[in-house]
């Protein structure tokens, strides 16, 4: 039996609109954010689905608890479902990053899978703990759908993962803030079905202008 999941990335952060990298490090929700998940939740209240997960990092959780403020499950945290943590970048912008440590985000953003930021870890690493977790998830939940509030990086990678793409490869797609992914697993293994949905937001959207 295949376990459905939707693989949600968290709403905006404060950090995010100020292009701070975070990792494991944590900013609250921006309003935007806020009115984002809300939006989440509004969409996942007619939908079924019998489990709800999330990263124990506060921007993936408040996210998760706004969806469960609206279908009324319980949120369960797996620390595996974190952002990849990036150490000594953490808290700075990109260019902060390139000044302060230029060959530490020179090898950053050169995106080798088995690069580790000092004081953080590799995209493999982060990538093997979320597809850890999900496989669990998925044998716990066979035949069922379930819902994930994890991060873009996390994102990126299963997307990478699934499609055979090397991870040094440039990103050429986009992983939005509160957007909704939808991946099987069968067989252990996962296979995407849409990526990257962000019709909920249309109305929340319209707030920002």
């Amino acid at each position: 039996m295949k376990t459905e999941f939707i693989l949600i990335r968290h709403g905006e952060t404060e950090w995010n609109s100020l292009g701070r990298l975070q990792g494991h490090l944590d900013s609250p929700l921006s309003a935007k954010g806020l009115r984002q998940a809300d939006a989440l939740g509004a969409r996942l209240a007619s939908v079924s689905f019998h489990a709800l997960y999330c990263s124990d990092l506060g921007r993936a959780l408040e996210t998760a608890r706004r969806i469960a403020a609206r279908t009324g499950h319980p949120v369960r945290q797996d620390p595996r479902l974190r952002e990849r943590g990036l150490g000594l970048l953490e808290g700075l912008t990109r260019e902060e990053a390139s000044q302060r440590h230029p060959e530490v985000f020179a090898e950053y953003s050169a995106g080798g899978p088995d690069f580790v930021v000092p004081g953080g870890e590799s995209t493999s690493q982060r990538l093997r703990h979320a597809v850890e977790c999900l496989e669990e998830l998925g044998a716990r939940h066979a035949g069922a759908r379930i819902v994930v509030v994890t991060h873009g990086g996390v994102l990126s990678s299963l997307f990478r993962h699934c499609l055979g793409i090397p991870s040094g490869t440039p990103r050429a797609f986009s992983v939005l803030n509160a957007s909704w992914s939808q991946f099987d697993y069968h067989a252990r293994a996962f296979r995407l079905v849409t990526w990257g949905d962000v019709n909920h937001l249309r109305d929340a959207s319209r707030d920002d202008t």
